[in-house]
């Protein structure tokens, strides 16, 4: 027996929904639910990527305003409190009010997962983004 598909709707802001309709076409979906669907799976593979305590490697890339209160504050005492799991940082000024990070991560991926939720969660950041990879030796030459 074939499954059925479920409907639901979704609501999107008008910009949000030109932008989605100019990207099916540009991206040569058929329609938006099959576009939604894609960006579902990507998505539920990317998630499924950091759970458990599998060594994984990777980036943690934020956006955020710096003017924000207490924000730098917040992201510095995370830094430090996962100096276990951060091997290297990059910040970037990229206009007068934003600033780019960048830490690249390695560590037990329910603990990069965690670190990168905090960091992404905190008030002010604008976008983030956890990039994972294995860390080499899991890969075949």
């Amino acid at each position: 027996m074939k499954d059925r598909a479920t409907r639901f709707s979704v609501s999107l802001p008008p910009a949000l929904q030109r932008d989605l309709d100019q990207m099916v076409r540009e991206k040569g979906w058929q329609n938006r639910s099959q576009a939604i669907a894609d960006m579902i799976r990507a998505q539920l593979v990317e998630h499924r990527q950091h759970l458990g305590d599998r060594e994984i490697a990777g980036s943690i890339t934020l956006v955020y305003d710096h003017h924000r209160p207490l924000l730098q504050e917040l992201l510095t005492d995370l830094q430090h409190a996962h100096r276990d799991v951060i091997i290297s940082s990059l910040h970037c000024h990229l206009d007068h009010d934003h600033c780019l990070e960048v830490l690249a991560v390695r560590g037990a991926a329910r603990e990069v997962k965690a670190l990168a939720d905090q960091l992404t969660a905190a008030k002010g950041v604008k976008h983030g983004r956890l990039t994972v990879t294995g860390t080499g030796a899991d890969l075949p030459a």
